[in-house]
């Protein structure tokens, strides 16, 4: 497993991890931005629109999922720059409805550099409330990340 070194500069594997998150196909269904704030950390940007609403008038769960699991993702994945992680598993919490608007996704690596990491991430609203929070486990895959096209032109 490489890490990335302080004096070659993580830079390059942060811009490329934003790039593949851009690419992949389902995050054409959201509008969404993800920004690597630094090693172990992540933001996300979307807006939650009517279109996922349940019944009910809230955003569905999905929302929570997809958001939460991602923040939680690419900030481990800052620390693995050989290999794409996969979610072996992931805890979330639901503490307030999600409505239309902006809402941020902040992931935070917890622990674990080998085989498996730890991190976690939490939902913050347009108001500044927390509306959820997760916990995700990940393991490192057979995937390189230099073999994914979205990766691949933007490692430097």
């Amino acid at each position: 497993m490489t890490l990335p070194d302080a004096s070659s500069g993580a830079a390059p594997h942060h811009r490329a991890l934003e790039s593949l998150y851009s690419s992949a196909p389902v995050n054409a269904l959201f509008d969404s931005q993800l920004k690597i704030v630094g090693e172990g950390q992540t933001r996300i940007e979307f807006v939650v629109t009517e279109a996922a609403y349940h019944a009910a008038g809230a955003a569905h769960g999905t929302i929570y999922f997809k958001m939460l699991d991602d923040a939680a993702f690419y900030a481990a994945n800052t620390l693995v720059t050989d290999r794409f992680l996969l979610t072996t598993s992931f805890n979330l919490h639901f503490t307030k409805p999600v409505r239309v608007g902006k809402v941020f996704a902040e992931g935070r690596w917890v622990s674990g550099k080998r085989r498996v990491l730890v991190a976690e991430s939490r939902l913050i609203d347009f108001e500044g409330d927390e509306i959820g929070r997760g916990t995700g486990t990940f393991m490192r895959s057979r995937i390189a990340l230099s073999s994914l096209p979205g990766y691949r032109s933007n490692a430097g």
